[in-house]
């Protein structure tokens, strides 16, 4: 029993620094999709529709480590690998669909979503960024 509580506990550690890991990768997405530094939008000029998109990406991002953890294989480093490639392959979903988004789109989306006041394009964006982690989650179940 003690053994089990171990393991458990070793793959709890192990699974969250990978999904802390993700997440790290997720911020430096959403800051090489939007003009300036992420840190300064957010912490220094408190902008809201960087922060939108952050957190649409910090949860997406959570939403896929989760399913990917719930449904992982019973064989621990097999999971661990799903959890990792699911987790990248829904970074690479959120980029493409912010791509699309820009696209389809007037003007550059990194700059309004970089600019101090408030635009209904962040949250047109943040709800397309979870949208496309949620496609990932559907995957993996």
């Amino acid at each position: 029993m003690v053994d089990d509580l171990l393991v458990g506990a070793w793959q709890s550690i192990v699974f969250g620094v990978v999904g802390i890991a993700l997440m790290a990768a997720g911020f430096m997405l959403v800051d090489a999709l939007t003009p300036g530094r992420l840190r300064e939008l957010i912490w220094l000029r408190r902008n809201s529709n960087a922060t939108l998109l952050l957190v649409a990406n910090q949860l997406g991002i959570a939403g896929i480590v989760f399913t990917a953890i719930l449904t992982s294989y019973t064989d621990f480093a097999k999971g661990l690998a799903s959890t990792v490639l699911f987790g990248l392959i829904g970074l690479g979903i959120m980029a493409l669909a912010f791509l699309v988004l820009d696209w389809l789109t007037p003007g550059k989306l990194g700059e309004v979503l970089s600019a101090d006041e408030p635009h209904p394009a962040a949250r047109v964006s943040a709800a397309t960024h979870f949208g496309a982690a949620l496609f990932v989650c559907a995957c993996i179940a």
